[in-house]
């Protein structure tokens, strides 16, 4: 058999870990440098015509507290398997977040944050994290769908409402059919052996996290002077989230993608394209590209707890 010695081992876990680092760093500024609709001009002129250190202190409030409530749901699953710090969730989900920021719809965080624990946990932290980033999901389809009622989208609500009724239907149904030993059925055992206070701070959390990020974009349309009746903005900001999460993208893409569904929705109120072009890559930025520059230290730190 063919083996590699530790120290090799070690030297290829330390490649693979700058070219994480250096290939995030390099997307991030890719993307900031090379988009034609930022008109960097503009932005710097209204940043300097409305520079205030609070509102800005403000806004970064939203983005630590949209990451420390997504820790805090990461440390609560977690406990399914093992306790662990809030120091341990927060490098699991950040260094996570760094790992996946080249896989499509972020599902690299899956892996990653298998590698913080023992190889026969694996299965069991991706489901974990399934659970985690599915009540996200369901709660984003809730307010999307709300949203597009507010904004008298009635027939799209119909057809979401349709297709719910057909999954949920079709889940009840083949339920108990199994492939490759997997069945709705066993999922459905999995998700009920877990403690319902487990679930239920799951979801207190994530209507916290969804709330927070939403009012984000809410306040930075008010800052770029965007005047909409507060119902009107938040239901267009529920609306594009909606429908931007069931388009595949990546996450050095995201912005991209939220952006030209929230400037097909925001433009049909007469907001300014590259406004919405803006509040969608600070978004981005505040969001994404923060918690990764952080996150990039914990990879740069990271030692794998699989053994070969």
């Amino acid at each position: 058999m063919f083996s590699i010695s530790k120290k090799a081992k070690n030297a290829i876990v330390f490649v693979i870990k700058i070219l994480v680092v250096v290939g995030a760093f390099y997307f991030i500024y890719d993307q900031l440098a090379n988009n034609e609709k930022l008109d960097w001009k503009k932005f710097l002129e209204l940043l300097d015509r409305k520079k205030s250190f609070l509102g800005i202190l403000f806004l970064l409030s939203f983005s630590f507290l949209n990451r420390f409530l997504e820790i805090l749901k990461w440390q609560n699953l977690a406990q399914v398997i093992r306790k662990i710090s809030l120091g341990e969730a927060t490098e699991q989900v950040l260094g996570a977040l760094t790992a996946s920021i080249f896989t499509p719809n972020g599902i690299g965080e899956y892996g990653a944050k298998a590698l913080y624990f023992e190889k026969q946990q694996a299965k069991k932290v991706v489901f974990l994290n399934l659970i985690c980033n599915g009540i996200q999901m369901v709660l984003t389809v809730f307010f999307g769908a709300v949203g597009l009622l507010v904004l008298d989208y009635g027939k799209w609500v119909l057809v979401i409402f349709a297709i719910s009724c057909f999954f949920i239907l079709a889940s009840f149904l083949f339920k108990k059919i199994t492939i490759r030993g997997y069945s709705l059925d066993k999922l459905f055992q999995k998700i009920n052996a877990i403690p319902k206070e487990i679930h239920s701070k799951n979801i207190v959390l994530a209507i916290l996290r969804y709330l927070t990020f939403s009012h984000q974009y809410y306040f930075l349309f008010l800052a770029f002077d965007v005047d909409l009746p507060y119902l009107t903005l938040m239901g267009t900001i529920a609306a594009v989230y909606f429908l931007a999460s069931s388009l595949p993208t990546f996450q050095f893409l995201d912005f991209a993608v939220k952006g030209s569904v929230a400037v097909f929705f925001f433009g049909n109120l007469g907001v300014n394209e590259w406004i919405v072009v803006f509040i969608s890559t600070l978004m981005w930025f505040l969001n994404v590209v923060l918690p990764v520059l952080i996150g990039s230290f914990y990879v740069l730190k990271f030692k794998p707890k699989w053994k070969s």
